[in-house]
């Protein structure tokens, strides 16, 4: 009886899953029109969306992991100031949606653009050029974060030993560190491949009379509620995803277990914190530009006819709806983050702390299973499924594409954490006569506060910036602020999407410091 809400739970988390994730991709293969397999393959306009998004995705993922790494190596090992601080601002261009970073290019290199205007210079913004810098602008923050980790699991001895070999740092960086980094690479390679490859925001902004897949997707489903052809595509889109998912699983399953013997020291060398300054400062100028197109977008009168300091856009804006769309994405996002808190945070126990039978292993499969669907395919799968049922059209729907979406991050943060108590814990408690519920309440929520706090952010701040997901899904009445962008850049309303993403990067700033300021708190308190 101990165990029975337990139980419960647990049978509501196999629920949600099969209902949020199995179902909907089980609903959207069936949806296929056979006849519109050949019909989409063999149109003229098939294989130049497949260069478009291959050549763009490749290019975007080598110059975007690349950066990543020579911003994960600065931060690790040289020994710049506030190094902390670069590390925060590297993040910034996550708390903006994707079709921001396309619209801050157009504000700044369009063809009335601010710097076109300024240097008299103009890149050939649209296509190619606009696309591979937009997604680099957008790809290369998650990518970092996932190599930065990294740096602080080198073993130095390693390093020492090969300075007494007399290697040079150029041969230490080739047979140590790239080595150690080998999977690492990988994971973040495929990642950021899958990231770009499924994207339409950004082509949707910046990619002129050039179409790639996800953009086709969209206006087929969107435009010409295509259904049958929008699926045929979004297999296609899941296709890398899966093959990045698979990858790192056999990556996870074959990481190292080793220990660190000594922490990696970092010599004096100011040459090298010298060109750690020059880059990381580069960085952080262009990923402030597009911040500073939209402020001066935002509060100037009418760009570049008169620029005087003005809020008659602000106002403007908010005449035209902002404030109930930006109400919308508040209420999406408060609840995607507390309902995902609780469901990903009981399943990752339930997973972590059972024995290893078939139920766990199911639930963990699909929860990473999760990680491997687009937002752009789980939308649509989301309207086949559930069109016509009585949460269709409302913001629960909404809710729950968006906690399926960002299931998997979340559930892996209170999986890693609750896998390191003591596996004997179970034993105890039940010798005891406490029940799994109990323990869970009592023992486990209260030791790991900062991984709740942390998986709260983590899908608050992107259900505020999403568009994917939720694009096949909302309608007027309940649409969050981030679609507004596309729609007020269709009416040629620059300064009222400048303000959208300004206001969007505000919100998510600001639950960012306030999570800084639990997180802090929690742990000086458990010191």
């Amino acid at each position: 009886m101990k165990n029975k809400g337990y139980n419960s739970l647990r049978v509501f988390i196999i629920v949600f899953l099969l209902v949020s994730v199995v179902l909907p991709l089980i609903t959207l293969m069936s949806h296929i029109d056979p006849s519109d397999i050949p019909a989409v393959f063999q149109s003229p306009q098939f294989m130049p969306m497949i260069r478009n998004s291959l050549f763009t995705t490749s290019v975007a993922t080598l110059i975007s992991v690349s950066i990543a790494f020579a911003l994960a190596w600065c931060v690790n090992r040289s020994n710049m100031r506030y190094r902390a601080v670069f590390a925060m601002l590297f993040t910034l261009p996550m708390l903006i949606p994707s079709i921001s970073h396309g619209q801050g290019l157009v504000i700044l290199f369009g063809d009335n653009g601010i710097l076109t205007n300024l240097l008299g210079i103009n890149i050939n913004l649209y296509g190619y050029v606009g696309i591979i810098i937009g997604s680099i602008l957008y790809s290369f923050p998650p990518a970092f974060l996932m190599l930065t980790d990294v740096f602080h699991y080198e073993d130095y001895t390693t390093y020492e030993a090969a300075e007494v070999l007399g290697l040079s740092k150029m041969k230490q960086f080739m047979t140590i560190t790239l080595p150690n980094m080998k999977r690492p690479l990988i994971s973040a390679i495929f990642a950021t491949f899958t990231l770009i490859f499924t994207d339409y925001g950004v082509p949707l902004m910046v990619g002129g009379k050039m179409m790639t897949l996800p953009v086709y997707m969209y206006r087929e489903v969107i435009g010409l509620l295509d259904f049958s052809k929008g699926t045929i595509i979004g297999i296609i889109l899941l296709i890398p995803a899966l093959i990045a998912f698979l990858l790192d699983l056999f990556n996870r399953n074959s990481t190292s277990n080793s220990t660190i013997t000594q922490a990696y020291l970092i010599k004096e060398n100011k040459k090298r914190d010298l060109i750690a300054y020059g880059f990381c400062t580069l960085v952080i100028i262009l990923i402030a530009l597009p911040i500073l197109a939209f402020a001066l977008l935002s509060l100037v009168a009418h760009y570049p006819i008169d620029l005087s300091l003005s809020l008659v856009n602000v106002q403007k804006a908010f005449d035209l709806g902002i404030g109930t769309y930006l109400l919308n994405s508040l209420a999406i996002a408060m609840a995607t983050a507390l309902i995902g808190v609780i469901l990903t945070y009981f399943c990752a126990y339930v997973t972590a702390r059972s024995q290893r039978n078939f139920t766990a292993l199911a639930l963990h499969l699909i929860a990473m299973v999760s990680l491997a669907i687009p937002g752009i395919v789980l939308g649509l799968s989301y309207v086949l499924l559930l069109k016509g049922s009585a949460i269709y059209g409302t913001i629960i729907i909404l809710v729950m594409v968006n906690v399926t979406h960002f299931f998997a991050s979340p559930y892996l943060l209170a999986y890693n954490s609750l896998s390191n108590f003591n596996e004997k814990l179970e034993d105890i408690s039940l010798t005891m006569g406490i029940g799994k519920l109990r323990m869970l309440l009592d023992v486990y929520i209260p030791c790991t506060k900062a991984t709740i706090v942390e998986m709260f952010s983590y899908l608050f701040v992107n259900a505020m910036v999403t568009i994917s997901a939720v694009s096949f899904l909302a309608n007027f009445k309940n649409m969050p602020i981030a679609l507004m962008i596309p729609q007020f850049d269709s009416q040629s309303l620059i300064e009222a999407t400048a303000f959208i993403s300004l206001l969007i990067l505000l919100v998510n700033g600001t639950m960012k410091i306030i999570v800084y300021l639990a997180k802090r708190y929690i742990l000086s308190h458990e010191a």
